[in-house]
């Protein structure tokens, strides 16, 4: 290949690395380089590209990100990295069993800076349990399943066209993922998984013995759509054994996080609670799976995304046997959003303070990312005047400085100061669509993850946003996160409000327009305000600072939700042609200290001010 070609191609590949992870390239020679066309997302595995690049010298790390085209080599020396470059521009390699041809291009970077994998949980009320069977008890149970000359067969091969299936007990129908619970199937289950079952349950694996059995064949590439098991159907224990090869299996909740999970070969996986309820399961198509290179694709549990320890692994022909006890009475769980028994039913659940992650992030989904997606539109209408003191900190801002508004709301931040770069963030798809309409710059994001490079910022301000966080932790992981966008010297300004309201004899801006503005949206009053039940809180401090505090949407939707209830305003009022929802918001309210006491206890930080403006308890941060 000539020079030409590999330059135009080496530049190319340094435009896509600086678009996926905002890492520039450099021109003269470091130990560490980045390769394109050599990684997870194109099919290479960490072995075949460890064995290459090792041939030019000590490899000190390799650092494959999943799902992406190109890897990381550090070398122990910057003249192994050299001999590396000029060799590995332009070479020829075929993809493992593929038999694929790929060109590698090579260039050279300054320290790589990746996110540190933090492990992840299983989905609550799920198990994995290995080594279920034997060898032998999988061979009879594989025997077991007659594949040829079978009339059912051959129809459930003319519906699924993409596996074999078979079913017992009852036929489990894929258009809606049910059974038809009149209409049993002759023969039962086969005798083999009966004895299977009793071992389960001697075991202590499951709690009830099922009545239905599918059992499906993949052959290597397919896969399983995301789904939950219709609710009305089946109990709550769900359980399939993996035979004749591992998978991984991804799990959804419906916030959006994800969680894959290695299933390996003769191994049980177990659905129960939340996990079977809530969470949609399925197989994302693919030939190869991403999976820890430690462990060679064998460790049960999740796959965490450690760039320093991941590779692929050949997917093989696998059969799953999933058992289901078929329910005979409308299901009654917790999860009545995604429940089909309880569709429709109006039921005024009450949160109750979180005791984990899990219920901290079922909490604000419903009482804070929902209801700003609902009245974003009427908020927005209320959110004009921006407040003095956080105009005053963005333009004592240096000209040109990068900021980021992490809870940009309707973005009326987002142009105070035309010499900044201020890019916003928010939760809210609506609210960040009104940024936009504006012209503003502005993306939906999280921010406990907000997906810009570490560093990269010189200011971040955050207003009115930690206080939705419903536990301390979430809340000092929000405080985190500005830090980690900062530069060493930047600084962000937190607003968040305070249980005072009427502080050094002020009243809040919220208690003097109570007075003056009897529809005013925000009241934060106990008269308004509802608390989280006590008996579920901490203590009774805590008690008094959990609050559902509510939005009286006008000109709305009339949608109902589980946290919507109705007003009705007195006969010859404006408002008195129907009814208008009330949406409830999660709020934590700060008492004086508390948020300066949470920045303090975080390392590499100083709090650079702290004041109270208006009903809020505001810090001004600075990176060290």
């Amino acid at each position: 290949m000539n020079k030409k070609k590999i330059m135009r191609k080496q530049v190319r590949a340094q435009h896509t690395l600086m678009r996926h992870e905002g890492i520039e390239c450099v021109s003269h020679a470091t130990q560490n380089l980045v390769i394109a066309n050599a990684g997870l997302g194109n099919g290479m595995s960490r072995h075949q590209l460890l064995k290459t690049v090792e041939e030019y010298g000590l490899v000190e790390a390799l650092l494959m990100p999943p799902n992406k085209p190109y890897s990381f080599v550090k070398y122990g020396s910057t003249e192994e990295a050299k001999k590396a470059f000029d060799a590995l521009n332009g070479r020829e390699l075929t993809l493992g069993d593929s038999g694929q041809n790929v060109v590698l291009y090579s260039n050279f970077v300054e320290k790589v800076f990746l996110k540190n994998a933090v492990p992840t949980n299983l989905p609550p009320g799920l198990v994995v349990i290995e080594k279920v069977v034997s060898p032998e008890e999988e061979r009879r149970m594989l025997e077991s399943i007659d594949w040829m000359g079978d009339e059912d067969a051959q129809n459930a091969q003319k519906t699924l066209r993409h596996r074999n299936v078979k079913h017992f007990g009852y036929e489990f129908r894929y258009d809606n993922n049910n059974v038809d619970k009149d209409k049993p199937l002759p023969g039962g289950l086969p005798e083999i998984c009966s004895l299977f079952l009793e071992k389960c349950l001697k075991q202590g694996y499951i709690k009830h013995k099922p009545d239905q059995l599918t059992v499906n064949q993949y052959e290597p590439g397919q896969g399983i759509p995301p789904h939950i098991d219709t609710h009305s159907a089946f109990e709550d224990e769900i359980i399939s054994l993996s035979l004749g090869a591992e998978i991984v299996m991804d799990f959804k909740h419906p916030d959006g996080h994800t969680v894959a999970v290695m299933l390996p070969r003769c191994s049980l996986l177990v659905m129960s609670g939340e996990s079977r309820y809530l969470w949609t399961h399925g197989i994302t198509p693919r030939k190869y799976d991403i999976i820890q290179a430690s462990e060679l694709g064998q460790k049960v549990g999740t796959i965490t995304a450690d760039v320093g320890d991941l590779t692929l692994n050949q997917r093989k022909t696998r059969t799953s046997f999933t058992f289901r006890k078929v329910r005979r009475s409308p299901c009654n769980c917790i999860y009545p959003s995604v429940c089909d028994s309880q569709k429709g039913q109006k039921r005024q659940i009450q949160p109750s303070f979180p005791h984990n992650e899990m219920e901290a992030s079922e909490l604000e989904q419903e009482y804070v990312h929902k209801v700003y997606e609902e009245i974003a539109t009427h908020f927005s209408s209320t959110r004009h005047s921006p407040w003095p003191r956080i105009v005053e900190f963005l333009r004592s801002l240096p000209e040109g400085s990068i900021v980021a508004d992490v809870g940009c709301g309707n973005g009326k931040y987002l142009g105070i100061n035309k010499d900044l770069y201020m890019i916003g963030c928010d939760r809210s798809k609506n609210l960040v669509d009104i940024c936009g309409e504006k012209n503003f710059q502005a993306f939906v994001g999280d921010a406990l993850s907000v997906p810009i490079r570490s560093g990269s910022c010189d200011a971040c301000i955050s207003i009115a946003v930690i206080h939705h966080f419903s536990t301390a932790e979430r809340r000092l992981a929000a405080i985190c996160e500005l830090a980690r966008l900062l530069r060493p010297g930047g600084t962000a300004l937190i607003y968040v409000w305070a249980m005072e309201q009427e502080y050094k004899n002020q009243k809040s801006k919220y208690l003097k327009e109570k007075h003056s503005n009897k529809d005013k949206e925000e009241e934060i009053n106990s008269g308004m305000a509802q608390r989280l039940p006590g008996d579920q809180m901490p203590d009774s401090s805590s008690q008094d600072s959990d609050l559902l505090v509510p939005w009286h949407l006008k000109g709305g939707t009339k949608k109902r939700r589980e946290n919507v209830e109705t007003v009705l305003f007195p006969a010859g009022s404006k408002e008195s042609q129907g009814p208008s929802p009330v949406f409830h918001r999660y709020y934590h309210v700060f008492c004086e200290g508390e948020l300066e006491a949470a920045c303090r206890s975080l390392d590499g930080v100083r709090v650079q001010k702290s004041y109270y403006d208006q009903g809020n308890w505001c810090v001004v941060l600075e990176k060290l």
